[in-house]
């Protein structure tokens, strides 16, 4: 037989062979050496595959995660807003992206320079939106991180017993003007809505009396009411039922190359974030309940694996889909587990620690979310 010239990877010399010209190393095949041999360039096959594979998969995700997506929004707080300031929903959106090896900055600019940056390319997406056909149609959205549940405010002594906003027929109400409130808003006859810039615009009319109602966030209502007690109590008054509902998302432009992936890779990112306390801590929540396993049902998880000496006294729902239960039919994750109720939770876990350091459902000293009244 001839003889061949085979040039094992990683090796300097191989046994039995000598070195040939040039620094090759030259193998002579004979019948005794052939399987050997075989096997040789057998596994050279599987790692030249392994490369393609590199060079095909990793290497133009590696360069998409290096690729820094131009995000926008506008001033919404406690959702969104500059640096320095309040703005949950981008620091959740920013993070699980961060987690996903996707770098991404916000630009925060009025409503319709975000619309039309996105629209001409000048913007990949926002990281807060709600969801709408019209959006549809350019955008690609995330799962679900948050859900907006709209409540009323009124003045002290004001009627907030209103279980849907036709309820409020001949009233003037605030809402921040250029969000897509849902049909249940848009189709409501009778009621004279004043379009507000945010928050603050609309409880300064709403306290001088230039309208009768707000519509706010019911995180945004739970906020005041615990960082800002006396002011609220003295002054407002809240419902608890919500009279709209609005999933937020993560969005980015169809066309967007990789768009895709960056929203499955968001998708991945939040499911973790939800269950390992990343969440919480960015809401500053002492515990929230989300469907972790999807199975349909709700369990607790409680900022940190110490979850306190004592069932939880108040717990976010971060999608508002399931009533309060008792502690003993609460469903608690912890460190991948669930456990059914209170009691079921090994005692190693009920010791001082985030969530039980909390002032109802906010850390001790916090002030997340504020607003001049």
């Amino acid at each position: 037989m001839g003889t061949v010239d085979v040039a094992p990877m990683g090796s300097a010399r191989a046994p039995g062979s000598d070195q040939g010209p040039r620094g090759r190393i030259r193998n002579r095949i004979t019948p005794r050496n052939l399987v050997p041999a075989m096997k040789i360039l057998a596994h050279h096959a599987k790692r030249i595959a392994f490369l393609v594979v590199v060079v095909l998969v990793v290497l133009p995700a590696q360069a998409a995660g290096q690729a820094e997506l131009q995000l926008a929004s506008d001033a919404w707080p406690p959702f969104t807003d500059r640096p320095g300031n309040h703005r949950i929903a981008i620091e959740i959106v920013h993070t699980a992206l961060e987690r996903a090896g996707i770098e991404a900055i916000t630009k925060v600019v009025g409503w319709r320079e975000v619309v039309r940056g996105i629209r001409q390319g000048s913007f990949d997406g926002s990281a807060a939106m709600w969801r709408s056909d019209e959006r549809e149609r350019d955008l690609l959205f995330s799962d679900p991180y948050l859900e907006n549940r709209l409540v009323l405010v009124g003045r002290k002594g004001s009627d907030v017993a209103a279980t849907k906003i036709t309820d409020l027929g001949g009233k003037r109400v605030a809402a921040v003007g250029h969000y897509a409130y849902g049909e249940e808003i848009d189709s409501a006859q009778g009621v004279l809505f004043i379009n507000g810039r945010n928050d603050q615009e609309n409880l300064d009319r709403l306290l001088a009396g230039e309208v009768d109602y707000m519509l706010v966030d019911g995180l945004v209502a739970l906020y005041l009411l615990t960082n800002q007690p006396q002011e609220a109590a003295a002054t407002l008054e809240f419902g608890t039922t919500p009279l709209a509902r609005r999933t937020l998302h993560f969005a980015v432009r169809r066309d967007l190359p990789g768009a895709e992936e960056i929203i499955e890779a968001f998708n991945t990112e939040l499911r973790g974030m939800l269950t390992d306390g990343t969440f919480a801590e960015i809401l500053h929540l002492g515990w929230i309940q989300v469907d972790v396993d999807g199975d349909g049902r709700d369990e607790v998880v409680a900022l940190g694996d110490q979850v306190g000496l004592a069932p939880p006294g108040s717990i976010y729902d971060v999608f508002g889909a399931t009533p309060e239960t008792p502690p003993e039919k609460q469903r608690f994750f912890i460190k991948g587990n669930i456990y059914e109720g209170w009691d079921a939770i090994p005692q190693q876990y009920k010791t001082q620690g985030p969530a039980d350091q909390m002032d109802t459902t906010f850390k001790q000293g916090t002030t997340l979310f504020t607003l001049q009244f």
